[in-house]
Parts: structure tokens; C-alpha cells; sequence
């Protein structure tokens, strides 16, 4: 029997009814958690998928999050003991059988109808602590069993039973387990959310007609895709940088290496050249990260929801054109039992790297050299009670400019998404007490026709002695201007205790189980983007706004913007014309 054809306004129906969906998965989850960084940050992604795996829908949250589910799919299909049944609920987040990583827990509920599986509900949401070699979150560890609890296609409900066992595993293997424990009930109520709204859905428009209205939108998001791929030239279109070290090994850049090639409507992305497999956790899952960045890389520079005309649903068919090759035994396709936990700074890097290496063919889809790092931090530390806190924050980083408009200051750029989490919340939760929150002051930024964005610099105090974690990168490696534009600004990071702020160490992007004493102060510094095009192609109004704001000073703005100012900031515009042309035929 051939599949019927959904008329448009049906489909556009079902096909709203399913992004709906997925967003009320996702408002569900994050306004359920207890954890900060699901409750406030939103580390978090949830659809529903058929039954071979491929996205239907997805909440508009962490874009990481939502793509790996088809590999966390498959990891379960590979793992899972008997076969699925009505009422199963199982619980996965091993990175080696298509986990993002293993912090980043799904939770997947069969959907069936009139007995037939017709496809999965999930979620997953990164858990503030699994049980790792160090609090909250890991990267000097030695292989992927120090970082914590793995669960390989796990039923946690089966044909509506709790496994009571397994649910006392996990509460006395973390950390913190009133947080975990209800995280995971959100993520429950979650997928039974989207078990339920599925059903709904084919009972109001019948199963066959949902069944062949997924596949249309499918079709119609590959179709879009490929139409945009075909628009640049065929070739083999490269870049490259390097991450500053692996967390142990000071000194040793890693390199990243991307080639892209453009054959017709669809492309590859190549990652041979980057660096092997470090012993640390600085590595990245091959099917659940590496592959899911490459995807979201030519979602956003192609069918950005902005610059395209025409909605274009978040589904399967936008992965359908695009393969990934990293050989075995790199940082991008590590092999077991290597520990790959923390891998985000590495994916954002490849992103960044294809739109450099696209940027000669699609010049007005991106944008100069991001922060692309994450700044993620992991405090934690003894309660008065004897309980362990356990804290994650995600610190903003910064855009680079683009055609149009300048860098967006202090935001997560790229595959990150994640929202920052309220320092009231952190001061009635926490011993810890924010000192400082703001753009950064102590560079100046990129410069360029569109300045490059302003990353943060935040200070977080520990009221009583603590540990922690920090998971960034990109201190060495400047962002890439673009056009004529300059690199950014690297990040970097200081330590120093209340009583003595003049005495201050500068310590590395990453480091892991950090003890502190009372008092000490852990002052981030996040990336600034790269600026786009010449500076001297700058309005000049825009930089006597820059002075105003104190993004810019008076000299820089007549050393590098040849824009000419009094200290009343008012621009004489014939020296400026005369200083631009000076400064062009000087550059020529």
C-alpha cells in the first residue's frame, strides 16, 4: 500500500502540532528540575522521533542536546535487553553507544499505537553530578569509568514498573540527589508528556496520516537544505585552529582541521588532520557530538530562522545531506575506553572552523572568528549539615561580527544556547557570592566595519572552602577577524583570595579539583569575537557611540577607525576624511 499524500494545510497543522509538542516537552522538563542549570541554564533538548530513529521535532533549547537523541536511539537499540513494550521507560547516557556525553542523561518512552511501536518520546538534560572522580564535572581522569554512573539501554520502568533497585542505585551514587532524583522525575514527566500528545495527535488526524505528514516534513527539510548547498560553488574549502592543552599536558596545543567539501546538494566535513586522542576527557563522542555539530553547523549558516523566508521544520531531513568522517583514534572519534566528558569546547571549534572555511563562498551567512569555547564551571563543597553542594554555570561568551551588525556582547554562541543563571538564585542556594558581573573592560573590542562582541568577566567568591572544576578553552588560539577586520581577544582566568586581591595567579582554561579556602575568588575572563570587514569602512557615528560606551577610546579611535574627535567627542569630519585616506595609503 502507497503512502498517502497530506494535503498542505493538514500538514501545516501536524506539522505545528508537533513543534508544539516538542517545546511543551521542554517547558515541562526545565520548569520541573530542581537543578540550576536545567532550572535556570535550560541544558536541556526533547522530541519525538519514529520509529527509526529520525527527529520529528525538537524543543527550542540546546541545539547539542536534541541532535544526539538519534544517536542515543540507536546506542539503546544496540543495548537494550528484550524488546521495547508499552509503559517501558528507558534510561542511556553512554558516550560510546551514541551519548553526548555522559553528564547529558536521556530518558526514552516508547509510543505505541493500536499495538504497534510507531516511534520513541525523549529528552535528555545534563545532571549536575553522576558520581565522577570530581564534582560536577571531570576532565583529568583516566578512562570513560571515572566519569561516573553509565547507563547502557537500561529499562529504569518496565511495562509501567519502577525498577526500585536501580532508582536506589542512582540517589546513593551522586552527590547531590535531591537535585539528580528530581531532574530525573521532570524528565519523566516530560517524555510521558510527549508519549501522551503523540497518541492525541493520531487519534485526531489518524495514525497513517501522521505517519505520512512526519515523512513529508522530513522530505521538504532535506529538499530545503540541499537546494541551499547546491547554491555554493563544488569544491574543498578549509580551516583550521588548535585547542591550548588537553587539562594535563601545559603546553601542547592540540590542532583542529576541518575540510568541507561541496558536491552538488550535499556536503562532507572532514576532521582528519586534528589532533589524536588525549589520555584525559578531552575527547569528543563521535556519534552523539561530533557528528551532531557538523549538522547544526549548516542548519544555522543555511536555514537560520532569520535570514530564510520560509519556516523550515527542525527535523531529520536537515542532517539527511551532510556526512562526517574523523578517523578512529582522534580527539573527534575516540576509541573505548577513552574518557570523553569533556568535549564542548572541541565541537564549538569545529563549527567555528566551517564557517571560516565557508566564509570565501558564503560571505554574507556568517560571521568572524566566536568565542566558541564554554566557560563551564563546577563548584561545589561542604554544607554546615555535612551535605555536598554541587553548582554548574555556564559563563556567556561572545558572536563575532557579521554583514550587517556588530558581534552580540556577553551571549552563548553557537551550539551552546544555554541561558545564565541569576546570581540572586546562586546567593540564596549557595556559599558562593558573585563579586563581579560584566562585559569584560580590560580589552578593547575587535575591531572592524562590525565590531567583534564583548565577552564577560565574572568573580565568584567561596564563602567556605570548596573545590572546583573548570571546563574552558580558547585562551590561546584569538578569534579570527574577517575582511579587514582583527581577532578577538582570548579568555583567561584568575585566582585570588579576598584578603590579599593584589596577589593574583593566572591559572589555565581547564583544571580539575581545585581546593579552595574561604575567601578565594575565581575571576573568569571569556573570549571576545573578531571583528568583520575594515575598520575604516566604520560609521563614524557608530564609534563616537563605541567612545561613548567606553568600547573604544579617543586614540584607538584615531589609530585604528581614522576617525578624528575632540575630548567633547565631536567628530571633525573633514580631519576624519583626511585621516582614512592617510591611513589607507599607508596599508596599500
Amino acid at each position: 500500500m502507497s503512502e498517502i499524500t497530506v494535503d498542505p494545510i493538514s500538514l501545516q497543522v501536524i506539522g505545528g502540532a508537533l513543534d508544539t509538542i516538542a517545546k511543551e516537552m521542554g517547558h515541562v522538563l526545565y520548569r520541573m528540575s530542581y537543578s540550576s542549570i536545567i532550572r535556570e541554564s535550560q541544558d536541556l533538548g526533547a522530541g519525538l522521533f519514529d520509529h527509526n530513529f529520525n527527529t520529528l521535532c525538537e524543543s527550542d533549547s540546546t541545539p547539542m542536546h536534541i541532535g544526539s537523541l538519534p544517536g542515543y536511539l540507536r546506542g539503546i537499540e544496540e543495548t537494550l535487553h528484550g524488546d521495547w513494550e508499552p509503559g517501558d521507560i528507558v534510561i542511556h547516557n553512554h558516550p560510546y553507544y551514541g551519548a553526548s556525553h555522559s553528564p547529558d542523561i536521556a530518558i526514552v518512552a516508547p509510543v505505541f499505537y493500536d499495538g504497534e511501536l510507531f516511534g520513541f518520546s525523549a529528552n535528555t538534560a545534563h545532571h549536575v553530578d553522576i558520581g565522577a572522580a570530581t564534582p560536577g564535572l571531570i576532565i583529568d581522569v583516566a578512562d570513560v569509568y571515572a566519569e561516573g554512573m553509565l547507563f547502557k539501554g537500561i529499562k529504569l520502568y518496565e511495562r509501567g514498573i519502577l525498577n526500585r533497585a536501580l532508582w536506589q542505585f542512582i540517589e546513593t551514587n551522586t552527590r547531590a540527589p535531591g537535585q539528580v532524583m528530581g531532574d530525573l522525575e521532570a524528565q519523566l514527566a516530560a517524555a510521558e508528556l510527549g508519549v501522551r500528545r503523540f497518541t492525541e495527535l493520531m487519534d485526531s488526524y489518524g495514525r497513517d496520516t501522521v505517519r505520512a505528514a512526519c515523512n513529508q516534513l522530513m522530505d521538504y527539510s532535506e529538499r530545503v537544505l540541499r537546494g541551499r548547498l547546491a547554491e555554493i560553488p563544488d569544491g574543498e574549502y578549509s580551516a583550521e585552529g588548535f585547542m591550548d592543552d588537553d587539562g594535563r599536558n601545559r603546553g601542547t596545543t592540540l590542532p583542529v582541521k576541518v575540510t568541507v567539501r561541496i558536491a552538488g546538494d550535499s556536503a562532507e566535513v572532514d576532521l582528519t588532520g586534528s589532533a589524536d586522542q588525549v589520555p584525559t576527557a578531552f575527547n569528543v563522542p563521535f556519534e552523539g557530538s561530533t557528528k551532531v555539530a557538523c549538522y547544526y553547523a549548516f542548519r544555522a549558516l543555511l536555514m537560520d530562522t532569520h535570514t530564510h523566508a520560509e519556516y523550515v521544520p527542525q527535523n531529520e531531513g536537515s542532517f539527511r545531506p551532510i556526512s562526517v568522517v574523523a578517523p578512529m583514534g582522534s580527539i573527534f572519534n575516540p576509541e573505548f575506553p577513552n574518557a570523553a566528558e569533556a568535549r564542548f569546547g572541541q565541537i564549538q571549534r569545529i563549527v567555528d572552523c566551517i564557517i571560516k572555511a565557508l566564509a570565501p563562498v558564503v560571505p554574507n551567512n556568517i560571521t568572524a572568528g566566536n568565542s566558541a569555547a564554554l566557560s563551564f564551571a563546577a563548584y561545589s563543597g561542604l554544607r554546615d549539615s555535612g551535605d555536598i553542594w554541587v553548582f554548574l554555570e555556564v559563563n556567556e561568551g561572545s558572536y563575532g561580527g557579521r554583514p550587517t551588525s556588530d558581534g552580540p556582547d556577553s551571549i552563548d554562541c553557537l551550539m551552546a544556547n544555554t541561558r545564565n543563571n541569576p546570581i540572586e538564585d546562586l546567593g540564596m542556594h549557595l556559599p558562593l557570592f558573585c563579586d563581579r558581573y560584566e562585559l569584560r573592560d580590560d580589552v578593547l573590542p575587535a575591531a572592524g566595519q562590525f565590531r567583534g562582541g564583548i565577552g564577560v568577566v565574572k568573580t565568584q567568591r567561596f564563602v567556605s572552602d570548596g573545590v572546583m572544576t573548570h571546563e574552558s578553552d580558547r585562551h590561546e588560539d584569538r578569534p579570527w577577524g574577517i575582511l579587514g577586520g582583527e581577532a578577538g581577544h582570548g579568555g583567561h582566568v584568575v585566582k585570588y583570595n579576598i584578603t590579599d586581591p593584589d596577589t593574583r595567579e593566572s591559572i589555565p582554561a581547564k583544571f580539575s579539583g581545585l581546593r579552595t579556602l574561604k575567601g578565594d575568588c575565581i575571576e573568569i575572563h571569556t573570549p571576545c569575537g573578531g571583528g568583520y570587514g575594515d575598520p575604516l569602512d566604520r560609521d563614524p557615528a557608530q564609534v563616537r557611540e563605541d567612545v561613548l560606551d567606553d568600547f573604544c577610546t579617543i586614540e584607538h579611535a584615531f589609530n585604528v577607525y581614522g576617525v578624528v574627535m575632540d575630548e567633547a567627542t565631536v567628530i571633525d569630519v573633514d580631519a576624519t576624511i583626511a585621516r582614512r585616506t592617510e591611513l589607507r595609503r599607508n596599508a596599500a
